[in-house]
């Protein structure tokens, strides 16, 4: 007897040689574990934000938004994208602080009661810096202009086109 997803997956061509019985946990897997990363991914991203607004007393801490947490497929590094609002130089000071407090909001997290708490990497979020500048151009086509603007330096990657890169191996943390 056909699974249901077997005899699909079979009909459209995506699959030739599994057996008839597949166990249905062979065909979530995939699926499972992208749901599970993305739970973590939420979770992590709530707990970090609790924990900088209620128990990190750094003066150098701005005004700080966590936007997105990507965890590492093996759960063991986490991207922290945050969004700064201030002058560059407050910018790069919250950074640095925050790069700081991360051992500490780390080990925080351990009431989560997860396996591995992962390595927490600070990374700065440009996308409403991009957003602005796109909607400025925008403006000036629709008013005739040429969409001419001043050139940023951009760095990249934005949360979600970006891969967890765990730090080189003897690397230290930035500070």
């Amino acid at each position: 007897m056909l699974l249901q997803a077997d005899g699909l997956a079979r009909s459209l061509g995506l699959i030739h040689d599994l057996p008839s019985q597949t166990p249905w946990a062979l065909l979530r897997a995939p699926l499972a574990m992208s749901e599970r990363t993305a739970r973590l991914d939420e979770l992590l991203r709530e707990e970090i934000s609790e924990v900088i607004r209620r128990e990190v007393d750094d003066p150098r801490i701005g005004f700080v938004t966590i936007t997105d947490v990507e965890v590492s497929p093996d759960l063991s590094h986490a991207n922290v994208w945050v969004s700064v609002i201030g002058s560059t130089e407050e910018k790069g000071l919250t950074l640095r602080a925050l790069a700081r407090a991360m051992p500490f909001v780390r080990q925080r997290l351990g009431r989560l009661r997860l396996r591995r708490v992962p390595a927490l990497h600070v990374r700065e979020d440009q996308t409403a810096a991009r957003g602005t500048r796109i909607l400025s151009i925008l403006e000036q086509l629709e008013h005739g202009g040429a969409g001419d603007v001043e050139a940023i330096d951009e760095t990249l990657p934005t949360p979600g086109a970006a891969t967890v890169d765990p730090p080189a191996e003897g690397a230290e943390e930035p500070s």
